[in-house]
């Protein structure tokens, strides 16, 4: 696995979708595996789930020094981050996941590095996974329940997802968290909001017009659908990445959408489908719920998780800009006095976040949610893993349409189940 290419992971990649106990009840591709599910073991969901969430280090990777500029304006003094980007500086998700034991969490985005290196400077992956399993939280028993039909699960996915022996994986995006640190950076660049949905300025934004250029505002549906489409970017990255190691390891399963968000949320209004046990708030005039977080977990940036946006505001410069932050400044650098990083500096001044967090409550108090145009909490990107059955490719696909790590696998890392696996041969 380990020296398996990373050309032949990219072009390889496939939605290999049938698995070990499946069945395809009508039509050409019908079909019933003769096989029992195989859950994955721990060693196979922990390499998916570090490569969807892993942690590679925060700002004490690399020393400061004159062939570092860790004071540039909006560059974080790291050089580490996670095996996704993001492009709020400060990873605004974390990533969900179901099996057949239970519902978790894994915990990765207030992690320092949890890379652990052998002496020759190599990754120790086992003792990397052993580090990121620490930090996976258990939230339910048993698998989530979401039943395959409409509208919980999209008919085409009905026969397929969330089923037995299965790794359901779903990131979930803070899009309050990501708006707010938005706000921060065109502030720290000199731009400011106005409101053009309901057409007018922001009241009493004038007396910080000394941090803003006037004649410049930034529309607020823009600022927001930016943020909800750079939230969305990490999803898909952190799918991606994860759909990227099935290869390597030799599973099946797909990255997807075709799940409703708001069944695995709790928020799809069916009394017997609860989801996560998300809060969300509802009102007349709006089209669909607005998802606000999980109480003790994962919890949005707004009200009702924070006293007020003031405290929401201050709680996401905390995270991105102070200790422990990707954007923390332990020393100065060679750049300190220029006027960029003074700028740049100014996120930890009471008047720049007072400002930013007036722009913040003229949303919530305007909407009725922050942000105000947006989810404030997204799930989008799915990812599945399973173990394929490769008696159906063999019957209905040509050659090719499994790796050579897919066709190793069952006897590899499952040698009691392969029995009687992948024998039939292709005609």
């Amino acid at each position: 696995m380990l020296s398996f290419p990373l050309v032949e992971s990219l072009l390889g990649r496939r939605s290999r979708r049938f698995f070990m106990g499946a069945e395809i009840p009508d039509g050409v591709f019908a079909y019933q595996s003769r096989f029992a599910p195989v859950a994955l073991s721990e060693l196979e969901k922990l390499l998916v789930l570090c490569a969807m969430a892993g942690n590679t280090g925060w700002h004490y990777l690399i020393p400061h020094n004159d062939r570092y500029a860790p004071n540039l304006p909006n560059y974080a003094r790291a050089a580490g981050g996670r095996t996704f980007p993001s492009s709020a500086g400060f990873q605004t998700s974390e990533v969900f996941f179901t099996d057949d034991d239970g519902v978790y969490m894994l915990n990765t985005r207030d992690a320092a590095d949890l890379r652990e290196m052998k002496g020759d400077d190599t990754l120790d992956l086992a003792a990397t996974l052993e580090k990121h399993r620490s930090r996976i939280r258990k939230l339910a028993k048993g698998r989530l329940y979401l039943p395959p039909r409409d509208p919980h699960i999209e008919s085409h996915n009905h026969w397929v997802v969330n089923r037995p022996g299965s790794l359901f994986v779903f990131p979930a995006a803070d899009v309050a968290l990501h708006n707010i640190l938005n706000i921060c950076y065109y502030l720290q660049n000199g731009y400011a909001l106005y409101d053009d949905v309901h057409g007018g300025k922001i009241k009493d934004l004038e007396r910080f017009k000394h941090l803003y250029d006037q004649d410049n505002l930034l529309p607020l549906s823009y600022v927001e659908r930016y943020s909800l489409t750079e939230a969305t970017t990490e999803l898909v990255a952190s799918c991606y990445a994860g759909a990227l190691m099935l290869q390597a390891v030799g599973l099946g399963g797909w990255m997807f959408n075709g799940v409703n968000p708001y069944s695995i949320l709790g928020a799809s209004g069916d009394p017997e489908v609860p989801g996560l046990g998300f809060l969300f708030d509802q009102r007349e005039d709006w089209a669909v719920p607005n998802v606000t977080g999980l109480k003790g977990a994962f919890e949005g940036h707004c009200p009702p998780h924070f006293r007020d946006m003031k405290g929401a505001v201050e709680s996401a410069v905390r995270m991105k800009f102070g200790p422990g932050g990707p954007f923390y400044e332990q020393t100065p650098g060679p750049w300190k006095d220029t006027a960029a990083v003074r700028r740049s500096a100014r996120v930890h001044d009471e008047e720049f976040q007072a400002c930013v967090a007036l722009q913040a409550r003229y949303i919530l108090d305007r909407f009725g949610k922050f942000p105000g145009t947006v989810p404030t909490i997204l799930v989008f990107t799915y990812l599945q893993a399973h173990h394929l059955d490769l008696e159906y490719y063999d019957r209905f696909y040509r050659p090719g349409s499994y790796l050579r790590t897919h066709a190793e696998h069952m006897s590899r890392w499952h040698p009691r189940a392969a029995e009687g696996h992948g024998t039939a041969k292709k005609k």
